[in-house]
């Protein structure tokens, strides 16, 4: 007989619409100030047009998020609905040390702080509540909790509780999550930085789409010894950047 693989809970209504709302880049973290190299690409003459802005994007979703970010945060998401303490400091200090650059480090380190403080600012309201215990052991995380394992928290609290049926599905809709939020502000750092029409950046975020549940898929099947962070011209550009003289985004 063929094998039947059940189905994870679905999401709440009221669930998913917290899902969008991490998504958002109107989420006070200040991530549509960062461009994570492209902006040095540019720079460079490496990117010059919506073509190559389009390629460099799509190879840095495959190369870089999906391999490092992606995987840390479908394993923390899980960790935190557990309470595994000791494992969520084993990611959080996996981004920390594999960020190649100062940059990206102080990206992933501020856009953590800044989650935590945001969720600490509206555990009053009648949403999603983060109780004050985990808000303080995510803070508590050194040297900083960095951007995946903070996502990974604001996740755990919309997700239900791991049932019979899994939650690899729920999981997945949180990765969706972070990768638009994450697509969506490298579309319109393109949109200034190359600089393009916003045609032309719709046009750029409709290529990451296509190729996201591929992303997401790879990084969920990643096991630790898989994971990485070594994209060596986008620390090169990263290194660069961080002296260039004239630039208009903090990575």
């Amino acid at each position: 007989m063929p094998r039947v693989v059940p189905r994870s809970e679905a999401l709440s209504p009221a669930a998913r619409l917290q899902l969008m709302w991490l998504a958002s880049p109107a989420l006070p973290v200040g991530g549509f100030s960062y461009s994570e190299g492209l902006e040095a690409a540019v720079e460079s003459g490496r990117v010059t047009n919506e073509h190559q802005a389009a390629a460099w994007l799509v190879d840095q979703l495959h190369l870089s998020v999906a391999r490092a970010d992606l995987a840390v945060v479908g394993r923390a998401i899980p960790a935190w609905q557990r309470g595994d303490l000791a494992r969520l400091h084993e990611l959080n200090n996996w981004v920390t040390q594999t960020r190649e650059t100062s940059e990206l480090r102080l990206q992933t380190e501020q856009m953590g702080r800044s989650l935590v403080e945001w969720l600490r600012n509206r555990t009053g309201a009648a949403t999603v509540h983060v109780s004050d215990e985990r808000l303080a052991q995510c803070a508590a995380l050194a040297p900083t909790p960095t951007w995946p394992i903070a996502f990974a928290l604001a996740v755990a609290h919309c997700l239900p509780a791991p049932g019979p049926r899994g939650n690899a599905e729920t999981i997945k809709e949180a990765l969706l999550s972070f990768t638009f939020g994450w697509a969506e502000n490298m579309a319109q750092a393109a949109i200034k930085v190359v600089p393009l029409g916003q045609s032309a950046g719709q046009r750029i975020l409709q290529s990451l789409i296509d190729q996201i549940p591929a992303a997401i898929d790879h990084a969920m099947s990643l096991p630790d010894s898989q994971r990485q962070a070594f994209t060596p011209m986008l620390a090169i550009l990263s290194a660069q950047h961080e002296t260039q003289y004239s630039r208009l985004f903090r990575s």
